[in-house]
């Protein structure tokens, strides 16, 4: 890759994380009582596109972000009011820009189709721009006032290797008022000497303008690093002006000393693979000290007590490692969760609903994969919030509600695992409806009773829906049984609580990592499991009595008054060997969602960090096992998926009975 196509990518990277700060300022822009400074924040987002495009040729992004950047422009300068319709027709602008971004990344010219109607109705705001003030209020505008700056631009001789052309910045600054401008060859060498990629030329620009300092550092936000800039400006120029634009700015100002109190954050764009190649590297120097450990656990301590501290070194080490590691590919939940505004606001309105999304804990951090994977379930939910949970205006005022209903998204770190929730005040599930939907599709029988919990449980089964009509938004019974599936494919639980007329909670609890895990190890007959330590409740050793035969079903074990199923590994994954005697069999009691449930093993071997290996790389998927890892004796053992233990008998008892 060339040094100007690996700046292409930063700009496109750059351009995404601007598109998604324009869409979040865009949805939380107050169209009664703008703020100037998200206005201006915007503009400024669109701006940086604007100029990085023209860079590398990109001129349709260059076209269409200029109609933009005027609309903005007339917003931020009071020209025009920041009203819905406007704002509608500039987020749906975010959308065509990323369109546009995407095929520059994709090497691929957009059809010329792309956007060509938004622009016209872009245009037609700005023309309408001065026709809605009022010619009173033409009057009244104060008289633009013109200010003089001296500019001396240096550019590094490298420079143009950035990606970044001179003439186009000079091009930019002359648009902002009347230039003169005057070039600078005397640092250009001999013809042998000279670098045909290095910039030797300098310019003084003499700048006529109504534009802020502002403005004009803007013109240079790309190039601050990779040159010398000098901006004064002259003292009042301009008959009959009391102040001038800027007075304080009357003295010689170099914006990099302006700034250079301010606190800077440094980080560094890494690509993902390198990441990911570290992170292999880490797990595998994991399983090797392991190993070693296990070759020390029967060496005499004072023989060996040197090599022993030496490997107890290298363990703690290799644990702080890790963790660095891990955090290097941890993220915010805010790339997904900087999603959800919009979709609340473009399906409520599809809708004719009044709804406000409220989001906590956005800078919650979790594995760069998980959230990859997560983007699609938590949309199916929000979308299941605005169209089934929240009911119309009409409907909540009845019901003495505000008319406007609220959903909260939320994560937080508990239990070393991250848990999001997704909270509506709308109309909770009305579980008569569900159940009846369900016996009609064949779901359950039709003389089933069913508790509260399982009615609720009910939305997650396949083809279910209660939507009267089908849409484009929903009705065909397709999403939450996918949302169940793909939240279960990371190793998470999804559970729902409803109150009739009160609203829906739905928690969803996922590991923060898929690379690595805390893992309990147990012997089966001659086999080796590891069980999540985050699914373990405790471990018990039941007597014969403490053990009951369910006709028809699994044993169960009482404990403190609940039966709670058992499940024999040994027979499930058909190993030999077993030990099923009352007081010897080892019960281990874990929780999968609102499930519990006893895995009968044999031996606990002990506690251990485990590197986790994914089958489905070489084989196909296995039920019940979401994984395998090595262990330090150099044998491979297979990690437990406890969702699915649960339905792997038939018969199965996948519920918890009170005791009399």
């Amino acid at each position: 890759m060339s040094i100007l196509d690996q700046f292409k990518q930063t700009y496109i990277t750059e351009c995404f994380e601007l598109l998604a700060d324009m869409e979040s300022l865009l949805l939380n822009l107050d169209c009664d009582a703008a703020d100037n400074e998200q206005l201006n924040a915007i503009f400024r987002a669109a701006h940086s596109i604007k100029g990085g495009s023209g860079s590398f040729g990109l001129d349709y992004i260059t076209d269409f972000t200029h109609i933009l950047e005027t609309l903005l422009d007339a917003m931020r300068e009071g020209k025009l009011r920041p009203t819905r319709e406007a704002v509608d027709m500039l987020l749906k602008s975010v959308d065509v820009v990323s369109q546009m971004v995407t095929a520059a990344k994709d090497g691929i010219t957009p059809p010329q189709t792309l956007g060509k109607e938004l622009r016209k109705q872009l245009e037609q705001f700005v023309g309408q721009s001065t026709a809605e003030i009022s010619p009173h209020q033409e009057e009244s505008q104060p008289q633009e006032v013109m200010a003089t700056y001296d500019i001396n631009f240096i550019p590094h001789e490298n420079l143009p290797s950035t990606g970044n052309e001179p003439l186009l910045i000079l091009s930019e600054l002359a648009g902002l008022g009347e230039s003169k401008i005057t070039a600078d060859i005397s640092r250009i060498p001999t013809f042998a000497e000279l670098n045909p990629t290095a910039c030797y030329i300098t310019w003084q620009i003499e700048l006529k303008t109504a534009k802020t300092l502002h403005a004009i550092e803007e013109v240079f936000e790309f190039v601050s690093d990779y040159c010398d800039l000098k901006i004064s400006q002259r003292q009042n120029i301009q008959e009959n002006i009391a102040t001038p634009n800027n007075p304080q700015l009357a003295e010689e100002i170099s914006p990099k000393e302006s700034n250079r109190n301010n606190a800077i954050a440094t980080s560094i764009r890494v690509d993902l693979e390198k990441v990911d190649k570290l992170v292999n590297m880490v797990g595998e120097l994991v399983i090797t000290e392991a190993m070693l450990k296990a070759q020390t656990r029967h060496l005499a301590d004072e023989q060996f007590q040197g090599l022993i501290r030496g490997i107890d070194e290298l363990s703690q080490h290799t644990r702080e490692l890790q963790e660095a590691v891990m955090s290097v590919r941890m993220q915010p939940v805010k790339s997904i969760f900087s999603r959800m505004p919009r979709i609340v606001r473009d399906v409520s309105a599809q809708l004719g609903k009044d709804i406000r999304l409220v989001t906590l804990g956005e800078n919650t951090e979790v594995d760069k994969n998980v959230i990859e994977q997560l983007g699609d379930p938590l949309t199916h939910m929000i979308r299941n919030s605005v169209d089934h949970g929240i009911e119309t205006p009409q409907q909540r005022s009845i019901a003495g509600k505000n008319p406007q209903g609220v959903i909260y998204l939320s994560a937080q770190h508990r239990g070393g695992r991250i848990v999001i929730e997704i909270r509506d005040d709308g109309a909770g599930i009305n579980r008569s409806k569900v159940v009846a939907k369900a016996k009609e599709k064949g779901l359950i029988a039709k003389d089933a009773i069913l508790s509260e919990e399982e009615s609720d449980q009910l939305i997650f089964a396949a083809g279910l829906s209660t939507a009267e009509t089908i849409s484009n938004i929903s009705g065909r019974g397709v999403g939450m049984d996918v949302v169940k599936r793909n939240i279960e494919a990371l190793g998470g639980t999804i559970t729902v609580k409803s109150e009739l007329g009160k609203g829906s909670l739905f928690t969803v609890s996922l590991p923060l990592t898929l690379a690595i895990l805390d893992g309990m190890i147990v012997r089966v007959g001659s086999e080796n499991y590891i069980i999540p330590i985050t699914a373990i409740i405790e471990t018990l050793r039941p007597q014969a009595q403490d053990f009951h035969r369910v006709e028809g079903h699994n044993d169960v074990i009482e404990v403190r008054g609940e039966f709670i199923p058992v499940i024999y590994l040994g027979d499930v994954f058909r190993v030999a060997n077993c030990e099923h005697q009352a007081g010897k069999t080892l019960v281990v009691l874990v929780e999968s969602g609102h499930n519990k449930m006893g895995l009968a093993v044999d031996e606990l071997i002990g506690q251990q960090q485990v590197v986790i290996k994914s089958l489905e790389a070489n084989s196909d998927p296995v039920k019940g096992i979401s994984g395998a890892t090595i262990l330090g004796d150099g044998r491979v053992s297979l990690i437990l998926e406890i969702g699915d233990l649960a339905f792997m008998q038939p018969g199965k008892t996948n519920f918890i009975v009170k005791a009399a």
